[in-house]
Formats: C-alpha cells, sequence, structure tokens
C-alpha cells in the first residue's frame, strides 16, 4: 500500500518524541537516527520542528487530549504520542486538519486510529486554542519558583538567529547588508529559517551563529591586547573566536574530538587563530598560568529551552546535582590556573540555582562586579555583582538564552 507523502517525516518526528521522553536524549543526539530514512532536508527540518512543538507545548497538547476522551491515555501510550504530533502540526505549524489526518493515522497501523481521529476532531470541531505561553510541567515550575512566569513568555516561540561579528566596527555595514537588527556592536539579528551557508558573509567568516546570551561572557573580558586566555569546554568554539578577534591569545580546551573539529572548521572560516587541546579539563595541567580564563561550563542546558524545548522534560533533580559537582570541580582547578590580577570568567546556559549562584561562594577570589553599562538596555547585574537573563528578558527585541554569569579577580603573589 502507497504511503502518504510526508509519511517518512512523521514517522520520524515520532522517532524524536520518543526519544526524548523515554530515553531523555537530546533532539541533537537523536536526530540523525530518527531521520536516518528521511531524504529530502526539508523533511528532515519538518520533523524537527514538529517534535519541538510537541515538546514545547506538551503540558498543554496532553491537558487536551484528556478532555477529549472519557478515560486518561497513559502518558507512555503511542496513541498519545501521535496525538501529541497531530495537535503539534495543526496549533503550531498551521496544517490544515485533514493533512493531519492523513499523514498521522498511519502511525498507527494496527493500533486505535478511530479513537486518534475522534480525539483529533473534536478538538479541531471545537477550535481548541492554547495559552499565550507553554505551560511548564510541574516539577520545572517547583525548581523556578517566583522566576518561572516570566521564563515561560519567552518559551512560546523558538528563537531568532543571532550572528557574532568578527569586527564589531562593522556593525552598521552588516546590519544593512543583511536586514538585520542588533542590540549591541558586535551582534545581529535575523528571523529565524534564514540559510546561513547562504547568507552574505558566511563564506568570507565575518560572523558566526552564537545565541546573544551565550556571546556576553567572552565579552566581559573585554580586549586581549596580546594576553593569554584559556578557554575551558571551548568546543564548538563561538567564544574562542570573540577573544581571538578580540586580540587574545587563546587555548581553546575540550575533551570532545568532534567537536573541537567544529572550532577548527570556524577558525578556519573566520581566519582567526587559536591553540586547540583536546584534554579532560579535570586531568589536564597547563605549562603557564593564564591573564584570563572563560569557564563556560558543561551544565544541564535548561536555559536552552527556546530552542531545545526537550531540556524541561529530560533534566531533573540528579542531572542538575551531576553538573553541579562537575562545575565545582571545573571552577576549583580554573582558580589555581589564573595568574595574581588575572580575571575569571564563569558561565552556564542553564536556569538552575545549583549552576549558577550556588557555585559562587566557594570561589576563593574577590568577586569583579559585572557593569552595567557593559549590557544592552533592558539587562543588569545583580546586586551582588553576577548577571544571570532568561528566555523572557528582551522579549520585544525577540528574547534570549537563559544564562548565568560571574567573574572574579585574581590574588595573591607568584
Amino acid at each position: 500500500m502507497a504511503q502518504p507523502p510526508g509519511i517518512h517525516a512523521r514517522r520520524a518526528a515520532l522517532r524524536l518524541l520518543d526519544a526524548a521522553l523515554r530515553r531523555g536524549e537530546t533532539l541533537d543526539q537523536a536526530f540523525a537516527g530518527a531521520t536516518a530514512d528521511v531524504r529530502r532536508a526539508e523533511d528532515k527540518a519538518l520533523a524537527r520542528a514538529i517534535a519541538s512543538e510537541a515538546l514545547r507545548w506538551l503540558v498543554d497538547f496532553d491537558a487536551l487530549i484528556d478532555s477529549a476522551t472519557r478515560q486518561p491515555l497513559p502518558s507512555d501510550t503511542k496513541p498519545r504520542a501521535v496525538l501529541r504530533l497531530m495537535l503539534a502540526q495543526w496549533m503550531r505549524l498551521g496544517t490544515p486538519p485533514h493533512a493531519v489526518i492523513a499523514t498521522a493515522l498511519p502511525l498507527l497501523a494496527g493500533g486505535p486510529r478511530r479513537l486518534a481521529h475522534g480525539v483529533f476532531s473534536t478538538l479541531s470541531r471545537q477550535d481548541a486554542r492554547l495559552p499565550e505561553a507553554p505551560t511548564l510541567p510541574a516539577a520545572v515550575a517547583a525548581r523556578w519558583g517566583e522566576r518561572a512566569p516570566a521564563i515561560t513568555r519567552g518559551l512560546a516561540e523558538p528563537p531568532p538567529l543571532d550572528l557574532t561579528l568578527r569586527d564589531p566596527a562593522q556593525t552598521e555595514h552588516w546590519k544593512v547588508q543583511l536586514g538585520a537588527d542588533s542590540l549591541m556592536p558586535g551582534h545581529l539579528r535575523l528571523p529565524r529559517g534564514a540559510a546561513v551557508e547562504k547568507l552574505a558573509g558566511f563564506a568570507d567568516g565575518a560572523w558566526w551563529v552564537q545565541d546573544f546570551a551565550a556571546s556576553l561572557p567572552a565579552r566581559l573580558l573585554g580586549a586581549g591586547e596580546g594576553r593569554q586566555v584559556l578557554d575551558l569546554c571551548a568546543a564548538p568554539g563561538g567564544k574562542t573566536l570573540q577573544l581571538a578577534a578580540a586580540g587574545w591569545r587563546v587555548t581553546a580546551l575540550d575533551i570532545s574530538k568532534r567537536r573541537l573539529e567544529r572550532l577548527r572548521e570556524n577558525l578556519k572560516r573566520t581566519g582567526l587563530e587559536a591553540g586547540v587541546v583536546r584534554a579532560d579539563a579535570l586531568e589536564w595541567q597547563p605549562k603557564h598560568r593564564f591573564d584570563a580564563i572563560l569557564l563556560d561550563a558543561p551544565c544541564t542546558a535548561t536555559g536552552t529551552a527556546r530552542r531545545h524545548p526537550e531540556v524541561l522534560h529530560r533534566v531533573g533533580p540528579r542531572q542538575i546535582a551531576e553538573m553541579g559537582d562537575l562545575q565545582s570541580a571545573l571552577l576549583a582547578r580554573a582558580v589555581g590556573w589564573l595568574k595574581p590580577g588575572g580575571t575569571l570568567v564563569y558561565a552556564t546556559c542553564s536556569l538552575e540555582r545549583e549552576e549558577g549562584e550556588g557555585q559562587t561562594a566557594a570561589v576563593p577570589l574577590r568577586p569583579d562586579p559585572i557593569d552595567g553599562g557593559a549590557l544592552p538596555a533592558g539587562l543588569a547585574p545583580h546586586d551582588d555583582g553576577w548577571l544571570r537573563t532568561d528566555p523572557g528578558m528582551l522579549a520585544d527585541e525577540g528574547g534570549l538564552d537563559g544564562f548565568f554569569i560571574a567573574r572574579w579577580l585574581g590574588q595573591g603573589c607568584d
């Protein structure tokens, strides 16, 4: 029997959803395997978009499904998963109901197609609606507490495309060339969906893709003027490129061979230079101390929920505790590698206090409070001198990822 057009993309979306919810994988980890039988790049992108929207609005989709069934479907059944994908296509991607039904029901071959058809038809006839912002899973809302309502306002849509310029002095030129907005010199913002490799300046290495919040930690180190900086956990290299472009002599260290290959590719494309070291930061020993160290530490990445909504469902207390222990160990080593009077910047793309504020007390260095004048309008440091961003900030400008950033000065004598 002939398969309806588009069925492969929907089947891949179902695999992605299963990988995230049942196996705890990221969409990045699962993508290649889930889309192996999908030929066209556009269909691969569609599969990811469907799965991403299903995960972004999962709690609200489940509430709608439950409102249209006499008995709640178990959370891990295939009919519920398919219904989530059906609602994501109709309510978020604008797919007509008849097309949703035609491409979704074959996923339930041998299963309760009539049930899925009935639930979806009921909701579409009722013209069901979603709230203005996604409802967080109860455990996540409890962790984020009073911050949760503001954060969720920034999670309703995938993020725009942010670029960091190799030469901030060329900001106005590239704004005109690309028709972009800018939050501050060296930054450009474009609508999502742009084909990155086809944009002017990509082949010439004039810029690289980097969320605006992710660019702030390196900005806080200022001009390098030939001094030595260690970029710990550096790959895929956005901050390494920033530091090299700002005149630092960069040592970029990471444990991942694959991610370091991307870093080298980015260095080659941009014409920037850095010493690349593949090593475990918990075992590596440098030959000298550094004028500055940037530790963008491994974390749960809950601050990236706009682009990676699976983190709302796969991260819990165990992962947060594990990452917190790793971050503490990395910070302790970084402190010993800093020259007297040097600067240490610590950052995580996490919204969890254990990975941000909770890490600062144990650092035996003098805090170097972040100056609000170095930040764009709408962002301000905490009274204690560190900075926390979340997806609900700068909403009128398109938002940004959630980050925690703190800075210290080295003490003592050689």
